[in-house]
């Protein structure tokens, strides 16, 4: 189980890290800004730079107890995939749009449902709150979340 958890989660790690790729004239590869990494460590996968830079400017003024290793935006027929390989449980009545392998501590958000600026800071709250609890509880999570929510409020002001 843990070696098929593991394959899926190498083969959704390169799947995207292959969109950030490209061949230059030196034949090199070089990574695309899709897929970058910075001071704070962790990477940012899969989608333009203009989120990439929302979100790692949401991230940095939540500043959370315990960074993600990989922010991964994925096409929603990946992301399907990777929720049913991570045997994601969702409550009842609610749904997900992004989750936390706490394992990881890689960060999955269905590109195909993005909401905006907000949305995702909002989103992105709840999931590094996952990871500073260590814990899959929504509501734990929640707790963690109100105080980075206060904190993207208090700048926006």
């Amino acid at each position: 189980m843990k070696l098929t958890i593991r394959s899926i989660a190498l083969w959704l790690g390169l799947a995207a890290m292959g969109r950030g790729q490209q061949v230059t004239g030196s034949g090199l590869l070089a990574v695309s800004e899709a897929s970058s990494t910075d001071a704070a460590g962790y990477t940012v996968q899969g989608t333009t730079p203009e989120r990439e830079r929302v979100l790692r400017s949401q991230i940095q003024i939540m500043q959370p107890a315990v960074l993600p290793y990989r922010v991964i935006f994925v096409p929603h027929w990946q992301y399907i995939y990777a929720t049913k390989m991570y045997h994601l449980h969702v409550p009842t009545g609610m749904t997900s749009k992004m989750f936390t392998h706490l394992a990881s501590r890689s960060v999955y958000i269905d590109a195909d449902f993005y909401g905006g600026d907000d949305w995702l800071g909002h989103c992105m709250a709840h999931e590094l709150g996952h990871l500073e609890r260590n814990n899959a509880d929504e509501n734990e999570a929640e707790k963690s979340a109100g105080t980075y929510r206060r904190r993207l409020k208090e700048y926006a002001n």
